[in-house]
C-alpha cells in the first residue's frame, strides 16, 4: 500500500513563491473542480445525479423520495440500489463516472445535450479571469483541460477584449495544437475530452481509454518542455493518467516541476500518489499542494506575480459580493446577515527566540523537539529556527547542531497576512495554550488542528453534552474506529487582524482508508439536523469556552525564556453582505 509520506508535499505559500519565479514555464491541467465556483457541477456531483436518475427510472418512484442528494441516508439507498445491479463499478472507482454516464445516456447526442444544459449560463469565476490575466502577461502559455465548458475562453475574451487571441484545440483539430505550439502562437487551450459543441465528446469508458493519438503525443512532448500544474482534477481518467505516466518515462520531463493541487483531507487517488512518488524518485521538483479551492489559489498567486495588467480582474473583484465588517447586533432588529465563526486574537506574542544553526527543515526540527520531550514549540524558517520555550530547553533540542547565534526574532504583522512560518508557529502555540487550559488533546490535520476533550466524562463538558448528546464512542460496525465531539481551529487574516476560526467537528481516532467512508457517513448523520439554532448554540459554547479577553493564556508552563501568551475576544465576528 502507498502511504502519504512516500510522495512529497508542497505548502501552499511555498508553491505560490515557486510559481512567481517560473510561471511562464508551467502548463496547467484543469479538471471539473476548477469550474465548480462558476456553478458547473463536478464529476462527483454528476455521479450521484446519475445514480438518482437510474433509481427513479428503474424503480418507478417519485423523484421526491431521493431528492436530497446531500443526505447520507439517501446516498446509502441509491448506492445499495447500484450495488444490487451488479453491473456498475464500485463506489469511488476511477471509472465510476464514465460507466454511469454511459449507462444513463447511451446516446452520444444525449450526452452532448446533458453537458450543454449543465454549463448553460455559467460565467468565468475569479480563477478563470486570473488565469487569463496570467496568459496575457506571458505567465501562462498553455492550458490543458478535461472540461467541456468554455470558461477559459470566456475568461480570455474578457481580459483580451475579444476571442481572437486564444487558440482552442479540440479532438477534431488535434493538428492545430501542434502547429500553434510549435509556432508559439500563445496562449493555447487544449480540450482533452472535446469541446461541449464537439461531435466527439469523450466521456464514456471506451472513449476515455482510447485518447486521441495526436493530443496524447502532443501532451507527452509538451511535458518535456515545460512543468505542469494540475488543478481541480482527480486523476480518474485512465487516458490522461496513462499519458502523464508516459511523459514521466522520458528523460528530463517536467523541467519546471509537477505540482498537483488538492482539496480536502483525504489523500489523492492511488494513481496520483504513484505518479508523484515516481516523479520524486527522478528528482523532479514536485509535490501535492493542499489548497482551499481554485479561486483562492489563483488569488494567492496573483499577489506574488509582478507587472500584470489586472484591470479586468480588479473590475471582476469589485463586482462580486463582498463581506464587510458589521457591528455587534443589539436588540431584536438590525441583525446582520451572518454571525461568523471567528474570535479575534486581541493579544499575541510579538517576539520569539531565534537560533541560527545548521539544522535541516521543519520536519527535522519537529522530530528533534519530539525526541527531546522538552516543552518547546518550534519551526524552521529562512531566518533560522524560531521557537518558544526556556532558553536551556531550546539549546538542548538543538544540541546536535552548531548554533551560530541565539537571539530574539520580531514577529512582524506583515508576515501574518499569509500562511508564513510565523503564523504556523503562532497556531501551534495557540493550540497548545487552549489544550493546556481546557484539558483537551489536539490532532494535526491538513489546514486545521482538531481539539477534543481528554475525557468526555469530565463534568466540564456537561453543557456540550446537552447540545450534542453523547460526546464519544465507537462508530457502529467499525470496532476499531472511535469518535469524539470536538472543534477544528485555524488562524486566518481578515480586516487587518488575525482571527481564530472555529468549526464544530466529529473527530475520529483509528481512521484508515478502508473505514473512511463509514466515518464520513457517520459524521454527516450527526450534523445533518444541526440547523442554524443548533449551530449557533455550538458556536456560542466553543467561543465562550475559549474566550479570554482579560487574562493571558500561556502556551507553556515556564518561568524563564520566551513564552507564547494569547488573549481571545469574547465576541465572535459579525458581517453584513453588500455590493462594493
Amino acid at each position: 500500500m502507498i502511504i502519504d509520506s512516500i510522495y512529497p508535499t508542497v505548502a501552499t505559500d511555498d508553491f505560490a513563491r515557486r510559481f512567481s519565479q517560473r510561471g511562464g514555464n508551467l502548463m496547467w491541467l484543469l479538471g471539473a473542480g476548477a469550474s465548480a465556483a462558476a456553478g458547473i457541477p463536478t464529476a462527483w456531483d454528476m455521479i450521484w445525479e446519475f445514480k438518482q436518475q437510474l433509481y427513479v427510472s428503474q424503480r418507478r418512484v417519485s423523484p421526491k423520495q431521493v431528492a436530497d442528494l446531500a443526505n447520507p441516508a439517501v446516498r446509502r439507498e441509491l448506492q445499495s440500489f447500484i450495488n444490487d445491479l451488479g453491473s456498475l463499478p464500485a463506489l469511488g472507482s476511477p471509472d465510476e463516472y464514465a460507466a454511469l454516464f454511459e449507462s444513463v445516456y447511451p446516446s452520444e447526442a444525449d450526452r452532448r445535450t446533458y453537458i450543454a444544459a449543465k454549463i448553460s449560463g455559467a460565467k468565468p469565476s475569479y480563477g478563470h479571469i486570473a488565469l487569463a490575466t496570467l496568459m496575457k502577461g506571458a505567465r501562462c502559455r498553455l492550458v490543458w483541460t478535461s472540461n467541456f465548458d468554455p470558461l477559459v475562453a470566456d475568461g480570455c475574451a474578457k481580459v483580451y477584449g475579444g476571442t481572437g487571441q486564444l487558440t482552442t484545440v479540440a479532438i477534431e483539430t488535434g493538428s492545430l495544437g501542434r502547429n500553434a505550439i510549435d509556432e508559439g502562437r500563445w496562449p493555447v487551450e487544449v480540450k482533452l475530452h472535446g469541446d461541449f459543441r464537439s461531435r466527439r465528446l469523450k466521456n464514456t469508458g471506451d472513449e476515455l481509454r482510447e485518447q486521441d493519438a495526436k493530443l496524447r503525443t502532443l501532451l507527452i512532448d509538451s511535458c518535456s518542455r515545460w512543468g505542469l500544474v494540475v488543478a481541480g482534477y482527480s486523476g480518474r481518467d485512465e487516458s490522461v493518467m496513462d499519458t502523464l505516466e508516459a511523459a514521466l518515462e522520458r528523460d528530463a520531463s517536467f523541467p519546471a516541476g509537477l505540482f498537483w493541487l488538492h482539496r480536502g483531507e483525504d489523500p489523492p487517488l492511488l494513481r496520483v500518489q504513484r505518479l508523484l512518488a515516481a516523479a520524486a524518485r527522478k528528482e523532479i521538483d514536485c509535490g501535492l499542494v493542499p489548497i482551499e479551492n481554485f479561486d483562492e489559489t489563483l488569488r494567492d498567486l496573483m499577489r506574488l506575480v509582478p507587472d500584470l495588467d489586472t484591470t479586468v480582474l480588479d473590475e471582476i473583484a469589485t463586482e462580486r459580493r463582498v463581506w464587510s465588517p458589521a457591528p455587534r447586533p443589539t436588540g431584536n432588529r438590525g441583525y446582520p446577515v451572518v454571525r461568523l465563526n471567528a474570535l479575534e486574537l486581541t493579544g499575541m506574542p510579538s517576539v520569539c527566540r531565534r537560533a541560527v544553526c545548521d539544522a535541516g527543515g521543519v520536519a527535522e526540527i519537529k522530530s528533534a523537539i519530539e525526541a527531546s520531550g522538552l516543552p518547546v514549540i518550534g519551526t524552521r524558517s529562512k531566518a533560522g529556527v524560531l521557537a518558544f520555550g526556556a532558553d536551556a530547553d531550546i539549546r538542548a533540542v538543538l544540541s546536535a547542531y552548531e548554533i551560530e547565534s541565539f537571539d530574539l526574532h520580531s514577529i512582524e504583522t506583515r508576515r501574518l497576512r499569509y500562511d508564513s512560518h510565523e503564523r504556523g508557529l503562532l497556531r501551534e502555540a495557540l493550540t497548545r495554550a487552549l489544550t493546556r487550559e481546557h484539558r483537551m488533546i489536539a490532532a494535526r490535520r491538513r489546514g486545521a488542528d482538531l481539539l477534543t476533550p481528554t475525557s468526555v466524562d469530565d463534568e466540564k463538558w456537561a453543557p456540550l453534552r446537552k447540545l450534542t448528546g453523547s460526546l464519544g464512542g465507537l462508530v457502529p460496525k467499525q470496532p476499531e474506529l472511535k469518535w469524539k465531539e470536538g472543534v477544528g481551529i485555524r488562524l486566518d487574516w481578515v480586516d487587518e487582524r488575525l482571527w481564530l476560526l472555529l468549526e464544530p467537528r466529529t473527530v475520529f481516532e483509528g481512521l484508515t482508508r478502508e473505514n473512511r467512508a463509514a466515518a464520513t457517513d457517520f459524521a454527516r448523520e450527526r450534523i445533518v439536523r444541526r440547523y442554524n439554532p443548533a449551530l449557533n448554540a455550538l458556536l456560542e459554547f466553543w467561543s465562550m469556552l475559549f474566550a479570554s479577553p482579560q487574562r493571558d493564556l500561556p502556551a507553556l508552563g515556564i518561568s524563564t525564556g520566551v513564552n507564547a501568551a494569547f488573549r481571545l475576544g469574547d465576541v465572535t465576528a459579525f458581517s453584513g453582505r453588500a455590493r462594493a
